[in-house]
């Protein structure tokens, strides 16, 4: 029997309007395919998302009418919509549909087949990663759906890739190569799904003699994701990520409940390190930072990495405070850039250069590698200590090293800059629910409920910008940033709260 899934929030708001990342436009003023919406809009447009998002059973009338128009409207091969990641999601998202009652046309279905044909031709082995996973995870859908040859073929197919990349693309700690926690909860979606559909169709020995090991592995993902949300239930911002484009880490748990995997533990107190990922978890006191002492991603596949290196977030009483900026576009331009680039992350910037040199909309050139790691705990404090090597292409060959001294009610976050010749400065972004006030070298964060996090630079000349937040694709909401620029190569500032 089919399980009930995670689903997103409704993305059709009328019979032919579609809503994603804050713009609504109507099917026929827009169509399938014009230039006049940017490109990942287009995108989930053609992914039918809603037909299983949140009470999507009350707008089913809707979706037969849309499905029926884009198999008229959008011929074989042609367009946006046929393009290997959309044509994955879409065919996905029909056979779940119709799993759980959606009626498929004659005409849907034999469209359904042509796109799980014309898809089987088209795998995205050129990109890899994620993409390739989806194209997978639809040839074992559109297998398990349709009868015969040909679908046992693409059944066959699709778990041969999802054999051979799970062990490539899912890390021993349980993370997703590309170390995005958005991506790696969209991975954790599909693989929960895949389980789902295993459950569901038990007669087919292929996917029963699966079945363990996806579980094996999806309770390894469960494990990372959680180290790697806050408090508030969802994802931190390393690399490309924003909110509501997966679902939630707490509902992703919850399907996983509903599907009768087992309880995984959650981060306790103390440190939690992801030793393959490189990410670190700091806890205790009411308070979580979670720490990137991580590569940008995998060497041959950087596409959704940010120039982030050293950066981290935190968060204290359940509320966040500390946050890189998001990800709001994937369109290729200056914005792009920008939120891609090390000024828009919680770590040290030096001639304003990006620690990683990130360029387009999804390449990087000379990347910043850890060289150095330390960690040390006693009964006072936990210290971590990380050094890269991201700036040695400029002049002087600077090296950033930064320390954090984690106690019950405090961090302090100690930069040090080798070989440097040029300006440093450590910026700390502050989540826009926190309001700022300045006083010479120290201050105050003033946050929901009452909250209060004093903050003091003892070494280094703070100042406060202006700044931007983007939780979600299409979001930008102002806010501030506490830059502290470096003094003999130094600079130390204390977060303390009660």
């Amino acid at each position: 029997m089919w399980i009930e899934p995670a689903r997103l929030k409704a993305s059709l708001v009328g019979p032919k309007e579609f809503s994603f990342f804050g713009k609504q436009a109507d099917l026929d003023s827009v169509g399938w395919d014009g230039p006049q919406i940017e490109r990942l809009w287009r995108y989930n447009q053609h992914y039918f998302e809603d037909l299983v998002a949140e009470a999507a059973s009350e707008r089913r009338g809707w979706h037969q009418a849309l499905v029926q128009r884009w198999v008229l409207e959008n011929q074989p091969g042609k367009g946006t919509g046929w393009e290997p990641y959309p044509t994955s999601r879409r065919i996905v998202n029909w056979i779940k549909w119709a799993i759980e009652g959606g009626k498929l046309s004659e005409q849907a279905i034999h469209s359904l087949a042509v796109q799980a044909r014309w898809l089987e031709r088209r795998l995205e082995w050129h990109l890899l990663g994620n993409h390739l996973l989806a194209n997978a995870q639809a040839l074992v859908f559109a297998g398990t759906f349709f009868d015969g040859k040909e679908a046992q073929r693409w059944l066959e197919k699709g778990v041969r890739i999802l054999d051979s990349q799970l062990d490539e693309q899912i890390l021993e700690d349980g993370g997703h190569f590309e170390l995005s926690p958005m991506y790696h909860a969209i991975v954790l979606r599909d693989m929960l799904d895949l389980y789902n559909l295993a459950g569901t169709f038990c007669q087919i020995s292929l996917l029963n003699q699966r079945r363990s090991r996806w579980a094996e592995i999806i309770n390894r993902m469960r494990i990372w994701l959680l180290v790697m949300s806050h408090p508030d239930g969802d994802i931190a911002f390393f690399n490309d990520a924003a909110l509501g484009v997966a679902p939630s880490t707490l509902q992703l748990e919850a399907y996983a409940h509903r599907l009768m995997l087992s309880k995984v533990p959650g981060p306790c107190d103390g440190l939690t390190h992801l030793t393959k990922s490189g990410y670190i978890r700091l806890q205790g006191g009411g308070a979580v930072a979670i720490l990137d002492c991580a590569a940008i991603g995998p060497d041959y596949q950087p596409g959704h990495a940010h120039a982030d290196t050293l950066s981290f977030e935190l968060s204290v009483r359940g509320s966040r405070v500390l946050v890189n900026s998001g990800t709001s576009t994937y369109e290729q331009g200056l914005e792009r850039l920008t939120q891609r680039g090390t000024a828009c992350h919680n770590t040290v910037l030096i001639d304003a250069q990006d620690s990683s040199e990130v360029w387009s909309a999804f390449r990087v050139a000379r990347r910043a590698r850890i060289d150095c790691l330390s960690i040390r705990e006693d009964s006072a404090a936990i210290s971590v200590t990380a050094r890269h090597d991201g700036y040695s292409r400029l002049s002087g060959s600077p090296r950033h090293q930064r320390g954090w001294r984690w106690s019950k009610n405090d961090i302090v976050v100690a930069d040090y800059v080798e070989g440097q010749n040029g300006r440093a400065e450590a910026r700390f972004h502050i989540h826009p629910d926190w309001s700022v006030e300045s006083g010479g070298q120290k201050g105050n964060l003033r946050g929901p409920n009452g909250g209060l996090i004093r903050w003091l630079v003892e070494k280094g000349r703070p100042r406060i910008d202006c700044a931007a937040y983007h939780p979600g694709f299409g979001s930008s909401v102002p806010t501030s940033c506490l830059a502290v620029i470096l003094e003999e190569g130094r600079a130390t500032v204390r977060f303390s709260w009660d």
